[in-house]
């Protein structure tokens, strides 16, 4: 909205300064700011208002230290992150970018999965809260929307750089030219990690309808948006157990998703890097920094102790974001290291469960690879602080996001 207002003003008028929301550098800065502001104003107003309801966590006693005095913390905080990713992206963003449209979507879809569980079990006092099968139709629906939009929308296109040319100056001297990239097509093609000039085409695993594979691609590749979209947000719902850990590590990926969306919209670094130019990817770079300002802006109420917590409603939306946005710039393989520890979040408690349903069937008494489950529990029942287990969950965040950073070199 402002984007357009001031283009405007900076055309019509020649406004002082109105030109600098043609920098998506700066409406990623201004976008920041406007999260932080808001997560600081609405968070506080909406953590007074959720105490006068007595909208409060009911907790199972599980043996874990310090658990019982988190009972009676309002939740549904994740509202507040909602807020602060909505309202400056509607502002800084350009919402005619197909890109931009999807991470709204999956911000507002899977928000209202999250709420309609945070609902169930607050105001309706059933502590199971929205019935699992209901939350599984959600994430598909939402990822057959993603999978397809990004299969059939026109502006979703990608170009692959040509061979450098090779200009001869009047000394007879050789230079490279500027790099020059083919035209825009319409291509299921995705970044490979470590390998140089490599990449991988979904299509490629349609082979089975011979020479129409190109046609029945999306019959691959949409059940792979589904379950990327379902695993992440698992993911992140799991890993929000310990104060400030889901928030923290998701403002972590959020930086690095920034990072990744700028140099995928950047002809010049696309060249540099020698990775795939994705045009119009760069406006995500708005998105991004809304949703790390809202994750840093939350954490000022979450970290330990925390004043809220985020429910479903905060971290479904969180998961869902990080993985179409990964989709969205070709980088989902790249999930397994970005969003490292909800992945092991999730193996932990999948690991624990199968293991124990394992031994009980072959030895008549299920044993257990963990203390606890997820992992970070495990950490608690060993006697760790929970302040010092979710420092040392974003130390490693922090390595595993420098490390996806780098493998764009490292090929």
């Amino acid at each position: 909205m402002l984007t357009e207002l001031f283009s405007y003003l900076d055309t019509a008028y020649d406004v002082p300064g109105a030109g600098l929301f043609r920098f998506i550098t700066f409406r990623a800065g201004m976008a920041i700011l406007i999260s932080l502001l808001i997560s600081m104003v609405f968070g506080r107003q909406l953590i007074d208002a959720l105490r006068r309801k007595q909208i409060g966590e009911t907790v199972r006693d599980l043996g874990l230290e310090g658990q019982m005095q988190k009972k009676g913390t309002p939740t549904m905080g994740g509202l507040i992150i909602l807020a602060a990713i909505l309202v400056p992206t509607l502002l800084l963003a350009k919402l005619d970018n197909i890109y931009i449209q999807l991470l709204l979507l999956t911000t507002v879809w899977m928000g209202l999965i999250g709420f309609l569980d945070d609902y169930i079990k607050v105001f309706k006092k059933n502590k199971e809260g929205l019935r699992g099968i209901f939350k599984v139709i959600g994430q598909i629906g939402l990822g057959v929307i993603v999978g397809a939009a990004l299969y059939l929308h026109p502006d979703v296109v990608m170009k692959e750089e040509l061979p450098a040319q090779t200009d001869v100056s009047l000394h007879g001297e050789e230079s490279r030219g500027f790099p020059t990239f083919g035209p825009a097509v319409k291509s299921l093609k995705t970044t490979v990690p470590f390998l140089k000039e490599t990449t991988f085409d979904y299509a490629d695993l349609a082979v089975v309808f011979g020479e129409n594979a190109a046609d029945w691609a999306w019959l691959v590749f949409i059940p792979i948006v589904l379950f990327i979209v379902t695993a992440v947000s698992n993911g992140a719902n799991l890993t929000d157990g310990l104060d400030g850990l889901a928030a923290g590590t998701s403002a972590i990926v959020a930086f690095a998703l920034a990072v990744l969306a700028y140099v995928s919209g950047s002809v010049v670094f696309a060249s540099y890097l020698d990775i795939m130019y994705i045009p119009n990817t760069g406006e995500l770079v708005v998105f991004a920094a809304a949703f790390l300002g809202a994750c840093i802006g939350f954490l000022w109420y979450n970290t330990y102790p925390a004043q809220v917590f985020m429910g479903d409603t905060g971290s479904l939306s969180i998961g869902g974001i990080i993985a179409v946005f990964a989709i969205a710039i070709r980088k989902e393989l790249l999930i397994p290291i970005l969003a490292g520890i909800f992945l092991v979040e999730n193996l932990s408690v999948v690991l624990q469960v199968s293991y124990f349903k394992f031994t009980k069937k072959k030895y008549g008494e299920g044993r257990r690879i963990f203390l606890m489950s997820p992992l970070h529990h495990h950490y608690q029942k060993k006697g760790y602080h929970e302040a010092k287990i979710v420092t040392r969950f974003w130390i490693v965040g922090i390595l595993l996001a420098v490390f996806s950073i780098i493998t764009l070199k490292l090929r």
